[in-house]
């Protein structure tokens, strides 16, 4: 896309149906994943299509259920979880609307991180469709925050003519204290694809051995998160990024905040947040109509430039 073309910044769909396999990263079984092309204002879709009849489960901050260690979506008794890679596709390559037909209760882990979704997304194409692209705009800061002194986490979402997001994580862990623990990600400047998607979810060995025995983590292993001992990471090919455990964070901050159903017109800052205190944010925000308002854009050339040029910088690199 040209900025420099007059014309409707338009919402997205995927152009064709495509589809992959994987593992679920606590259920350890083979799930199907389907991405199919949805109307105008669909939003995105997912639908557990082992059950019958199937069942639908929209994108939706109001819907998130269980938070620990994913964002699940609850509807009727039923889950889909881990959401969060594949919505951050999603919204690192401007998807609007998308139906997403899943096997099983949890979206595949893949690599730990989103770029197969982003690779799977390349494949089916881009498609504009016949209606203006929504924002959600940030008006007045709103802000959340748990904890005190050294326990204290927070998220902030504030006015931003574009989307950035800033955040600091901290371990106590010598393999990630020897690492960045504070990103800056602003769209303007930096692409999705090649600065974020890569960014793979990590994990401790003590606690993989926990959660497997409370029925979790059946599928994780070296081939698809970083995982570390007491001491160093033990993947043989160590990091991608210097900073790729703040990254992979800033990652799922950006699946969790498309759960609200737009992309953002934001600064997003966090402190140690995590899939709860991001669904909590958006709660905040929703609970609040003068902190927010629903912005469209019928002249391309007074759009962000990180929305203005996301097709052409996106969708060009594999």
């Amino acid at each position: 896309m040209n900025r420099y073309n007059i014309g409707m910044l338009k919402q997205t769909t995927i152009k064709q149906l495509v589809k992959t396999v994987g593992v679920g990263l606590h259920s350890g079984t083979k799930v199907e994943l389907v991405l199919r092309p949805a109307p105008v204002d669909t939003g995105i879709i997912f639908t557990r299509t082992d059950l019958e009849p199937p069942l639908v489960f929209p994108a939706d901050a109001m819907s998130v259920g269980d938070t620990r260690m994913a964002s699940t979506l609850s509807n009727n008794g039923q889950r889909v979880s881990t959401v969060e890679h594949l919505l951050s596709a999603c919204a690192g390559l401007g998807v609007d609307n998308l139906y997403i037909d899943v096997s099983a209760e949890e979206i595949p882990i893949m690599d730990g991180s989103a770029s197969s979704f982003v690779y799977l997304l390349q494949q089916a194409g881009l498609q504009e469709q016949a209606a203006p692209k929504k924002f959600i705009r940030v008006l007045k800061p709103v802000e959340i925050r748990e904890g005190t002194g050294k326990a204290e986490k927070w998220a902030r979402l504030e006015p931003y003519d574009g989307f950035k997001l800033h955040f600091f994580i901290e371990f106590n862990h010598p393999a990630v204290d020897g690492t960045v623990q504070t990103a800056e990600v602003d769209f303007e400047k930096v692409s999705f694809v090649k600065d974020v998607a890569r960014a793979r979810t990590f994990g401790f060995m003590q606690d993989v051995e926990m959660l497997r025995g409370i029925g979790l983590a059946r599928g994780g292993s070296m081939e698809n998160a970083i995982v570390m001992d007491e001491y160093r990471i033990l993947n043989s090919d160590g990091l991608r990024f210097d900073d790729e455990f703040v990254r992979h964070k800033i990652l799922d901050a950006i699946g969790d905040l498309y759960l609200i159903g737009h992309p953002f017109l934001a600064s997003y800052t966090a402190h140690k947040s995590g899939h709860g205190l991001n669904n909590q944010l958006l709660r905040a925000l929703l609970a609040q109509p003068d902190a927010y308002d629903i912005v469209t854009f019928d002249d391309v050339q007074g759009a962000p430039v990180s929305y203005s040029e996301q097709s052409q910088r996106e969708w060009t690199l594999m």
